[in-house]
């Protein structure tokens, strides 16, 4: 089954959950359906969902005799646990033969190239592709599908779509993140539940309430974003050169998903039928009353700013079809003795017996910072490509003045998360000319790694590219990275096994308040535009910054130069207590978030860590005599097996 407008294909892509599903949303108006297995993809949440191998067998037969497509979903993150069993799952998907793939690690492109199998690859919306430079790294990967990220407006796909040539997939209907993919990470700090690997428990939901200036501000669910939905408009859709149009859905029941996609399907062919002709409205009406959220347009014309806030059946955190409540607000855990002793213990059977002495690396936000890191001798200083407000980004004369400051310390220069078009122009101008006097980039993104593998700077990976197995580790390497920060979703056992198996110089985030939500959507917009309900001052970063609040804690968020928001720890991360271990493992480097810092906390923190380092901590306690700045301590993931 194929439908053209003007000699371009379109496909209605729908999603099923259950083998029971997939029987009737197949028999609907879609072109093809994708679904998970029984391991390895992004809903592991619900039992009695997913398919068997026998009914991924099935389903194809039934799916290729009615001329339809199926895409499986193979794209969660993989730990080593589960590398073997995803050497078996795709060598029985090989032979099934599905029409794709939908992956996000890494591994699977490794493991494809080395089995040497043959089955199509299409780029998962948690890969995160929106600039040209990740299309044209893909598809040298052997990618030929890229679903696009949350965030890309139309008129951005269709640009990107005509200068790669590759096929675009883009949701056009359902449950959306308010978080750029796979940059969230609050799931898997507080619960253990990486939402990487399938197993989010949506703190996106959550009730809270927003502070600023030491006021309260009315926003319930300022987190919680409305569905999809882009019935009224496929002209645009079609215009842009979508190849696929994509329904979210795989958590929903088959009478939903069945109408919808009929609804869809009826709405395309009466605008292939007769274009000038089309009512959108002819239907709509239908969508809206059946909606489980209220509806947005989400990215598709634009930033949508507050309007894409939902508060029809919000802050329950419930599967829609089962009513079960999931999710609550939870406060995240406090570093124990005894946690730290069990990490001890487990993180010391891998010990290595060579020992390296590992180096300490700062990322600093302002010129203050920078200059104490050199003034204490630290080994790497990273400056930000995105560097929270009120400070200003890095100019080409901080740049040289701390070239010229460095001595034996090595300055990197990082880039934005999300790199547009825009960013790379003007990174493309400031390393194209005359040699900086850094030692190499932070690279955030496969597109800056493609873009700069031969601008003759050292590349390290940055936190954000996921890296959560050797295979990926592998893969990066052999692109051009010298160095790779671990994944800091990874628990203990994680932490453990991949550390133990990979021999590709690492870097771990051991202290201070990483984002654990990096968004488009501006939480400050609220304060912006509403009256305030009730003076209340933050508790531990100072009143300018917004803070989320529940009855379990504050969550400060820093608005960057681009608008982009970062929600960061209610407390934070530290490692010290178990330095000596983490150094047995053969890490190369241990790094210190301290962008949010003042200078002089700043050098208690680095201080300390290289005391740890030298082993010359005076420990009257755990933490050498270190007090937290924030709401305590904590170990994030690794407070979890």
């Amino acid at each position: 089954m194929a439908r053209y407008f003007n000699g371009k294909e379109i496909e209605l892509l729908a999603p099923a959950g259950t083998f029971d599903i997939f029987k009737e949303v197949v028999q609907s108006g879609c072109d093809a359906v994708y679904f998970g297995g029984p391991v390895l993809n992004m809903r592991m949440m619900r039992k009695g969902y997913n398919l068997s191998h026998e009914e991924i067998v099935e389903a194809l037969d039934i799916a290729h005799r009615l001329d339809k497509k199926v895409y499986v979903t193979v794209n969660n993150l993989f730990s080593e646990d589960d590398v073997e069993e995803a050497r078996e799952y795709l060598r029985f998907l090989d032979g099934a033969r599905p029409d794709a793939l939908i992956v996000q690690d890494m591994a699977v492109l490794e493991l494809i190239r080395e089995m040497e199998l043959s089955v199509p690859i299409h780029a998962s919306v948690m890969m995160n592709v929106h600039n040209l430079e990740m299309m044209h790294a893909l598809r040298d990967l052997g990618v030929s599908r890229v679903v696009t990220s949350r965030e890309m407006d139309l008129k951005t796909a269709k640009m990107l779509g005509q200068q790669s040539g590759m096929e675009l997939e883009y949701f056009i209907h359902g449950d959306m993140c308010s978080v750029h993919g796979a940059n969230c990470y609050f799931s898997s700090q507080v619960f253990g539940m990486s939402s990487n690997r399938g197993k989010c428990m949506k703190p996106c939901r959550w009730d809270y309430r927003i502070k600023r200036e030491g006021y309260v501000f009315p926003a319930e669910y300022p987190l919680a974003v409305k569905d999809m939905n882009m019935y009224e408009y496929l002209p645009e859709l079609i215009e842009s050169g979508i190849t696929s149009f994509k329904i979210e859905g795989r958590m929903r029941e088959k009478e939903f998903m069945v109408s919808l996609a009929n609804s869809y399907s009826e709405a395309i062919d009466r605008y292939i039928e007769d274009p000038l002709g089309f009512d959108r409205t002819v239907g709509s009406k239908e969508l809206f009353n059946n909606r489980k959220r209220d509806f947005s347009t989400a990215y598709a014309f634009g930033k949508p700013g507050l309007s894409n806030i939902n508060r029809r059946y919000e802050g329950t955190g419930k599967f829609y079809s089962t009513g079960k409540v999931f999710s609550t607000p939870t406060e995240e855990r406090e570093l124990s003795e005894g946690r730290v002793q069990q990490l001890r213990e487990r993180l010391g059977k891998e010990k290595r017996p060579e020992r390296v002495k590992p180096e300490l690396a700062v990322r600093v936000n302002n010129m203050e910072q920078a200059r104490l890191v050199l003034e204490l001798g630290v080994e790497h200083l990273y400056l930000p490509g995105d560097v929270y407000e009120p400070d200003q980004p890095f100019t080409k004369r901080d740049i040289k003045i701390l070239g010229n400051l460095k001595g034996n310390t090595k300055l990197y220069l990082g880039m934005p998360r999300m790199m547009t078009e825009l960013h790379f122009e003007q990174y493309d101008q400031l390393l194209g000319g005359e040699r900086l006097p850094i030692d190499g980039l932070l690279v955030t993104n496969l597109g800056a790694l493609r873009r700069y593998k031969t601008a003759g700077y050292p590349m390290i990976g940055d936190a954000n590219l996921n890296v959560y197995n050797h295979l990926s580790a592998t893969l990066y390497a052999n692109l051009g990275l010298s160095k790779i920060t671990v994944s800091p979703e990874m628990t203990m056992e994680h932490f453990a096994a991949f550390t133990s198996l990979t021999d590709l110089p690492l870097e771990v985030i051991v202290h201070g308040t990483p984002a654990l939500m990096y968004m488009e959507h501006d939480l400050y917009e609220n304060t912006e535009v509403m009256e305030p309900i009730g003076e209340e001052d933050n508790l531990f970063v100072s009143n300018e910054v917004l803070v989320l609040k529940t009855d379990k804690g504050e969550n400060p968020v820093y608005r960057d130069q681009y608008g982009r928001n970062h929600l960061l720890f209610a407390k934070e991360l530290c490692y010290l207590p178990m330095l000596a271990e983490m150094s047995g493992l053969g890490i190369s480097s241990f790094r210190i978030e301290g962008a949010t810092y003042s200078a002089e906390q700043l050098r208690s923190i680095i201080v300390s860590y290289q005391h740890a380092i030298n082993g010359s901590n005076d420990q009257e306690d755990m933490l050498g005599g270190l007090k937290p700045v924030y709401a305590g301590y904590t170990l994030g993931a690794l407070q979890f097996n």
